[in-house]
């Protein structure tokens, strides 16, 4: 090779050397005492005569001379670009951990209820959240004129009209889970209890305790021999379970068109709770409605109510994360802040 070429072939290569590692395998391919492009010719000066060495032997090293220069320079090149990437970084400091999502708060919580309900023996069941009236009002003893339908505001999809040929029937966002409850009922025969968990929507103003878009949780229980006495046990343990042994539970009577007689069950919060909700006036606080299936729903699901009877509840799982996380605000649970989200 000669020397010109060697000085173009070593010119290219430094060009595209980006580390330590690669600069010292271009000093060994030129310089290298064994195979180095410039050493074979430097060791060949012996075999020319005295007027070549007197050309060869100062270009030859003075190229040798260029490259250890250029070798050093680019070598500081890199250490300098390296030092201004480690500026102000402990490299023996471990690496941070990349940040992985989870589950949110109310998934979680609605996972938790689904887990205590399952080891009482309940089965959860889903629906659609799409719902007709018939499912929604008409089959739960609410008839289109009954005064109770003004107990949920409604997000209507589809009005209710008569045409030449046929009644459509209205559709909206279901107000709340029990439609599923018709549904599992109309292909299913008792004994079972199941719970139905989904989002609910209801067109109402939103504020610190009220939104348009939650979740609920509804069970069922049906039987022979389904009472009251069984619908206290599985609620007392459930909230024990979710809350502690030292919760207090009370119930009380109230109305709902589905069942009869109707009740509410309250739980007692702590001191801490009560202050959080700014608008309670009471330790006690109604955290769900339930009572004994109407026997107006049986029949229209095919039901003897001679025969069978049973109980109903539904509960929210924003309003018990608030309780048990001392949450004061629902609409933070759909704000998407990750500040909130990631404290759970």
């Amino acid at each position: 090779m000669k020397l010109e070429d060697i000085k173009k072939s070593f010119a290219k290569d430094l060009s595209a050397a980006n580390d330590a590692k690669a600069l010292e395998e271009i000093r060994v391919k030129y310089l290298g005492r064994k195979d180095g492009g410039l050493t074979k010719i430097l060791r060949s000066l012996k075999d020319l005569s005295a007027a070549q060495k007197k050309k060869v032997g100062p270009a030859a090293n003075a190229l040798r001379d260029n490259i250890e220069k250029e070798l050093k320079r680019k070598l500081g090149q890199l250490l300098n670009i390296n030092n201004q990437l480690q500026e102000g970084f402990d490299v023996t400091l471990p690496g941070k951990k990349i940040g992985v999502g989870h589950l949110h708060i109310l998934t979680q919580m609605e996972n938790e209820i689904r887990d205590i309900f399952s080891r009482l023996n309940f089965s959860a069941v889903e629906g659609p959240e799409v719902e007709t009236e018939h499912y929604n009002f008409d089959a739960l003893n609410i008839p289109p004129d009954h005064p109770a339908r003004d107990m949920w505001d409604t997000f209507w999809v589809q009005s209710t009209r008569r045409t030449k040929t046929e009644d459509v029937e209205g559709k909206l966002l279901r107000t709340h889970t029990s439609p599923v409850q018709i549904r599992f009922m109309e292909s299913h025969q008792p004994p079972f209890q199941i719970i139905v968990p989904g989002r609910v929507f209801r067109y109402e103003a939103t504020d610190a305790s009220h939104e348009i878009n939650f979740h609920q949780v509804e069970g069922l229980m049906v039987g022979p021999n389904v009472t009251l006495a069984n619908f206290k046990y599985i609620i007392e343990t459930f909230f024990k379970q979710l809350f502690g042994p030292e919760i207090g539970i009370r119930f009380r009577p109230s109305y709902f068109p589905f069942v009869e007689p109707g009740l509410e069950v309250d739980i007692k919060l702590s001191s801490d709770q009560t202050k959080l909700m700014a608008s309670r006036k009471s330790e006690w606080l109604e955290v769900m409605g339930a009572g004994m299936v109407h026997p107006n729903v049986f029949k229209s699901v095919g039901y003897d109510p001679k025969k069978v009877q049973g109980f109903a509840f539904g509960l929210g799982v924003e309003r018990l994360a608030m309780i048990k996380y001392k949450i004061d605000d629902i609409r933070l649970f759909h704000s998407g802040d990750l500040r909130f989200i990631n404290q759970f």
